[in-house]
């Protein structure tokens, strides 16, 4: 819904995976920044109905949209060929595969305007949601 890039990635170590992900942060932020001062409506429109709508109080909401992403991370296996007292061994190391899945919740929050309601914030997404 609101995500670019980076979950594609299949493998990397955790400093260059941080890496990679301040580079797209900012993707939802930037989306969600385009949709203040337009009616909910607009968000509906593109994304489908929210999640939740949670009453404030004292004209303003929140619109929540949840979305769950589930990525395939394959498996890796490496082995060496080890000289031992008995003989050459070979020696393999397998790291299996899993599936990853991700929650992320993107909340607008939204005030009373002539029968509408109009979207005049946001709330950050968690980083690994950016």
């Amino acid at each position: 819904m609101f995500m670019h890039g980076a979950h594609h990635l299949i493998r990397a170590s955790k400093a260059s995976f941080i890496a990679i992900v301040l580079t797209f942060a900012g993707c939802a932020s930037d989306i969600m920044k385009n949709y203040v001062g337009q009616p909910v409506e607009s968000v509906v429109l593109d994304y489908g109905p929210p999640t939740a709508i949670v009453d404030l109080g004292q004209g303003e909401r929140a619109y929540q949209w949840r979305k769950v992403s589930t990525s395939a991370v394959s498996g890796t296996s490496s082995g060496e060929v080890r000289q031992t007292k008995h003989g050459t061994v070979y020696e393999e190391t397998e790291t299996p595969g899993y599936i990853d899945r991700r929650e992320c919740f993107y909340t607008f929050y939204a005030r009373a305007s002539g029968g509408r309601w109009f979207i005049t914030n946001f709330r950050q997404p968690k980083l690994e949601c950016e």
